[in-house]
């Protein structure tokens, strides 16, 4: 199953600083048994949703690492939400939710999560720490999204 993992940072992209988050975020999906893609992109919104458009045609996860916060090159969520065909709101409530029992800095998390075409994308914080958590909520729903964005039925439980 083919993966992607994008860092959205102005100094990750540019040389001048380690990709902790999306190191460990390519480290985990691989010990998943994805085949994973890594992509750099800047803080430029325009360039988020051209790769998030060109990894979505392969790809059938999709985790971007930054650009998720508050400041003014904080870009992440309109470029993801410009690509998105359908949102998936309870993936971003449930990340949102962990990370403020964790720190009170998760009250400024604005990721959002969603689906292109076959391919779900979510954007996690630009930390090691946020991208760790984050991936531990969501990797036990991932492989029964996929299905069902790819077609799969659902079998309810039945009460």
């Amino acid at each position: 199953m083919r993966a992607a993992v994008v860092t959205v940072s102005d100094g990750v992209s540019a040389g001048e600083r380690k990709d902790e988050s999306g190191a460990l975020l390519v480290e985990l999906l691989e010990a998943e048994h994805y085949e994973v893609e890594h992509r750099l992109v800047p803080d430029v919104r325009f360039q988020i949703a051209a790769v998030l458009r060109e990894l979505a045609l392969t790809a059938r996860v999709i985790l971007t690492t930054g650009g998720t916060g508050v400041s003014p090159r904080d870009f992440t969520p309109e470029a993801t939400e410009s690509v998105l065909d359908r949102e998936v709101p309870g993936i971003a409530e449930a990340l949102r939710a962990d990370a403020i029992r964790k720190t009170p800095h998760g009250l400024l998390g604005r990721g959002t999560a969603g689906i292109r075409g076959q391919a779900l994308i979510v954007n996690l914080p630009g930390s090691p720490g946020g991208c760790r958590d984050g991936f531990e909520l969501i990797k036990p729903a991932l492989t029964h999204a996929i299905e069902l964005i790819a077609g799969g039925r659902s079998e309810h439980r039945q009460t």
